[in-house]
């Protein structure tokens, strides 16, 4: 399968997160909700990932994360590795479009690192590939980073309006976002909700659901409710 980036476009990392970083959380539900607390095992020969005994995915290595010297290493610079170049196609198209918008995160080829960096760089591979979720493997001296894609993990049916109200405040208490009026604009957006402003506060409607969301002067969110 040929791997390309799609036509998804952001400029950094606090761009990224406000534009597409709610809806890239909420697939890792849908992840969950199929593999759950399952064993897994990557088999880099055939490029893929095993939750349990029997589901099988395939994958895109991103990178590793090393426990001890709390680094990040993309794929392409793990020499070491004699990783085939067929498994890291999104990590070399990330690297690629890093170079041409000038984001770090993706051109660095090791840096120092914190977990939410994992996630982010995950979060990034899921979008602009349209993947299915991204896994942490935590394999002892380190943790993988992969990506997933599945029609099994996309066909998880979830109950929209409940996630919307737990997943928004994850978003925002696990990453440090710049404008949460924009963040969640941009995901209820997505999502198929009309949208309606009044000052600070914006109602969102879909479906006889109705979503409340009040933000401050510094365009941080204050309040969220809903009801259906």
């Amino acid at each position: 399968m040929k791997q390309q980036i799609g036509a998804k476009h952001f400029t950094s990392e606090n761009d990224f997160l406000e534009k597409f970083g709610a809806v890239a959380l909420e697939k890792q539900r849908n992840l969950f909700e199929v593999t759950g607390d399952l064993s897994w095992n990557v088999n880099m020969d055939t490029e893929e990932i095993t939750f349990g005994d029997n589901l099988t995915f395939p994958i895109q290595v991103l990178g590793s994360f090393s426990h001890s010297s709390e680094t990040w290493l993309w794929i392409w610079e793990n020499k070491a590795g004699g990783y085939a170049e067929s498994v890291m196609k999104q990590a070399l198209l990330l690297k690629q479009y890093g170079e041409e918008n000038n984001i770090d995160l993706l051109t660095v080829g090791k840096f120092d690192a914190v977990e939410n960096d994992l996630h982010l760089i995950g979060m990034i591979a899921v979008e602009m590939f349209n993947a299915s979720g991204y896994y942490l493997g935590n394999y002892g001296q380190g943790t993988m980073v992969v990506s997933i894609k599945s029609d099994t993990i996309d066909k998880v049916e979830s109950e929209d309006f409940a996630r919307i109200l737990t997943v928004f405040p994850e978003l925002i208490s696990t990453f440090e976002i710049q404008n949460h009026k924009n963040a969640f604009t941009n995901y209820l957006s997505q999502k198929g909700y009309e949208l309606t402003s009044n000052g600070d506060e914006i109602k969102a409607e879909k479906n006889g659901n109705v979503i409340n969301a009040v933000f401050n002067e510094d365009n941080l969110l204050t309040k969220l409710n809903g009801n259906s």
